[in-house]
């Protein structure tokens, strides 16, 4: 198959690029207004309880947990001042008054609550709830922030809370996403000038990734009509179809060159080219898409949104990488050398590379036991990883947001926007149950972790009733139903939050009760994720076993690349807690460390990783599997495999971790170890995995790195491709002859 699109590519090179040319300007207008129609958010997980009771609260009631806040500061004095306290009282009213706001209360207007003042009495809290789903709040918060936020002769007031949090996310995210294209772009030209010496075999990468880019944002937007996309869908729709364009160029461009070297002629070198790169990127790119498709296993619409943009950026740049960058080539043919300031090297391997595979091998158990040994070290700070949703210190210190949750997190007793929030349905008539709803709220209020329960027959403390004005009792009635605010005073969205929701969930009560709220939120997505994964890490496992046993017809092969990969990312995944969860570098990369990691975070990088370091072993074990096939000796065709493919994978390790690394500016905490973790894992891969523990292991296993079982082999000799077919580049000198038929 791969013969046959070869010989299309090169008779129809011009219709091929005509068409692409077509598609990309369609692709660029019909993506402009992408960013328009993305949503915020998509945390929580379908079904789950704390869904089931977020919508109870949005139906039955007018007021819900706030998620909009007005911090207040006394210029002078104290929040019980007359004139602080009249400007509070207007704060409230005009709050209140504006459109989508279901409700608002504050210090004052609920009788001087003293978990609304802080400690020393400077500063008080205004709360909202603005209606509506993330992406509403995050739009609603954008206009009204600039409202309510000033600096007057009396008080001072800035803008928090979640809504406000999640509106500078998502402003951020779309200014950082310019800055890392602005950062990527310029450096890997420049490397790609000093990989290749020429300028006309450098930009060609680029193009390929554009090209990507830009088909991806077209399919986003037309799949934005059927589902909702994530704004973070964008991010790593941009990254993964620059770096990837970048790495499958890489491969097809340096084998096209290669072709040339030996003798062919440009239309004879393309077509082996596709052959042979061309199955390569086919297979990186289908082990990527497959690796991320197993994203959509999960209950939450953010990782659905992150499979379709990377399912379509790895399609997307395999169609550019295997046709469209091909017929460019035919097109080029000699002139891909052009405007080159270094003599084009002659054929041969690395031998640096080689001389490394050769070391390994002569000494393969010390080596391969210490490369464990140091991969399972730096993942040993995985086993204590935390689980947590982002919040207002996923930004800088110096964004709003963060400085209010900051004062809001030192100055008050308790987190009012994180609260609990306990829906009894069917209670039937509520004034009736006045006595059960008493009974129900004084236990929750003793619970270890509570400052305060709100009710509809008041608010209590440590058991204790507190009255509150009957306003801010009526927000708990509905016709069927009643609710109970429960405020932490612990840290809501931490390991003593998730406890916390253990133990409201656990305290019976006279009527059926759904608890929602971030707390909760935290605890059903922490279990839905952990209840998919074992099925999500199944299918990316079992898909990449399948395609690397029709790529080589073993079953040692297979299992060997998972066991690495695996390895590989643990140690990710620990560098990744001990530098983000445990706060180790965070003044040199400039974030804040909350304690936790983002549950889709480790997910999200695992698929990602997972399929790009397919790219890699692929590529390598092709070589090796061409060069045994001729010769029949393991050692030799091991570091023969090694010297071919050593310095392209390290120059696509380096130029992908640029393009990541580019994203790690953001000034978002978890993308910023999206990009560090992804650059590290490639890094690995590349090193340890690809140089040391891959050498050892098959000089170990011998000839037993081709073995299958008999039904088996018989089954690969059916269906697999044909590497027996080997280029001109992999024959004795004897058979470098002049092919401008035969290929």
């Amino acid at each position: 198959m791969l013969t046959r699109l070869g010989h299309f590519l090169v008779r129809r090179r011009r219709t091929v690029l005509m068409v692409a040319g077509i598609g990309l300007i369609v692709a660029v207008l019909g993506g402009l207004d992408l960013p328009r129609h993305l949503r915020f958010g998509g945390s929580d997980s379908t079904g789950s309880e704390y869904s089931r009771g977020l919508r109870e609260i949005e139906r039955d009631f007018a007021l819900g947990n706030p998620n909009f806040a007005l911090l207040v500061t006394a210029k002078s004095g104290r929040v019980d001042d007359p004139a602080v306290a009249a400007e509070g009282i207007a704060l409230t009213k005009r709050l209140a008054a504006e459109r989508g706001i279901g409700g608002a209360a504050s210090y004052w207007t609920l009788g001087s609550v003293s978990p609304l003042r802080s400690h020393d009495g400077a500063q008080a809290l205004v709360l909202g709830q603005l209606d509506g789903d993330q992406s509403t709040l995050v739009k609603r918060a954008s206009e009204l922030a600039p409202r309510f936020e000033q600096d007057g002769r009396v008080v001072s007031v800035r803008v928090g809370a979640p809504a406000a949090a999640y509106r500078e996310i998502s402003e951020r995210t779309q200014s950082d996403l310019i800055r890392a294209e602005v950062i990527a772009v310029p450096i890997t030209l420049v490397l790609l000038l000093l990989v290749y010496g020429g300028v006309v075999a450098a930009t060609l990468p680029l193009a390929v990734g554009g090209f990507a880019v830009a088909l991806t944002v077209l399919a986003l937007r037309l799949l934005t009509g059927f589902t909702d996309v994530s704004v973070f869908a964008l991010n790593l729709a941009t990254a993964a179809g620059l770096a990837l364009g970048i790495d499958y160029s890489l491969f097809v461009v340096s084998r096209f060159r290669e072709e040339l070297r030996a003798g062919r002629e440009p239309h004879d070198a393309v077509v082996v080219t596709v052959e042979t790169a061309g199955r390569t990127v086919m297979f990186g790119a289908i082990a990527l898409a497959a690796s991320l498709s197993a994203l959509v296993v999960f209950p939450v619409p953010i990782l659905r949104s992150e499979a379709h943009a990377g399912f379509v950026a790895a399609l997307f740049t395999a169609l550019g990488a295997v046709v469209v960058l091909p017929a460019l080539l035919a097109v080029l043919g000699h002139n891909v050398d052009r405007w080159s300031w270094r003599r084009v090297p002659e054929l041969r391997g690395d031998r640096f590379w080689r001389g490394v595979a050769q070391r390994v091998m002569r000494h393969p158990v010390p080596i391969a036991l210490s490369a464990i040994a140091l991969l399972l070290f730096l993942g040993a700070p995985f086993l204590a990883i935390k689980f947590g949703l982002p919040d207002d210190r996923v930004l800088p210190r110096s964004s709003a947001s963060h400085k209010v949750g900051d004062a809001i997190r030192a100055g008050f007793s308790a987190n009012e926007t994180g609260s609990l929030s306990v829906v009894a349905v069917d209670v039937g008539d509520a004034v009736s149950r006045e006595p059960d709803i008493d009974a129900y709220a004084i236990r929750l209020s003793r619970l270890e972790g509570v400052a305060r329960v709100d009710a509809l027959t008041d608010s209590y403390v440590r058991g204790q009733r507190v009255a509150i004005p009957a306003a801010a009792r009526a927000v708990f009635a509905s016709p069927h139903a009643t609710w109970f605010r429960v405020v932490p005073s612990v840290e809501p969205v931490s390991v003593e939050g998730e406890a916390l929701v253990g133990r409201v969930r656990a305290t019976p009560g006279p009527f059926h009760t759904l608890v929602t709220g971030p707390p909760a939120e935290l605890v059903d997505t922490n279990r839905a994720m952990a209840e998919r994964l074992p099925l999500a890490i199944g299918l990316v496992a079992a898909v990449s076993l399948v395609m690397l046993f029709v790529m080589f017809g073993s079953v040692v092969v297979p299992l060997k690349a998972l066991l690495m990969n695996f390895l590989s990312l643990t140690a990710t995944f620990g560098a990744m807690v001990w530098i983000f969860q445990q706060g180790h570098l965070s003044g040199l990369l400039d974030f804040t460390a909350s304690s936790t990691i983002y549950s889709g975070a480790p997910i999200l990088m695992f698929c990602v990783a997972f399929g790009l370091s397919m790219d890699y072993e692929v590529f390598l074990l092709s070589r090796i599997k061409e060069e045994y096939d001729r010769t029949g000796d393991n050692a030799a065709a091991i570091a023969a495999g090694l010297e071919r493919t050593g310095r392209i994978v390290t120059a696509a390790a380096a130029l992908l971790s640029v393009v990541f690394l580019a994203f790690a500016t953001s000034g978002v905490s978890f993308l910023k170890m999206m990009g560090i973790g992804l650059s590290l894992a490639i890094i690995m891969d590349a090193t340890i995995i690809r140089a040391l523990l891959v050498p050892a292991f098959m000089r170990l296993a011998g000839r037993a790195n081709w073995w299958a079982p008999a039904p088996l082999r018989r089954l690969h000799e059916r269906i697999a491709p044909r590497f027996a077919e080997l280029s001109l580049t992999e024959r004795p000198p004897e058979e470098l002859a002049p092919a401008t038929t035969r290929v």
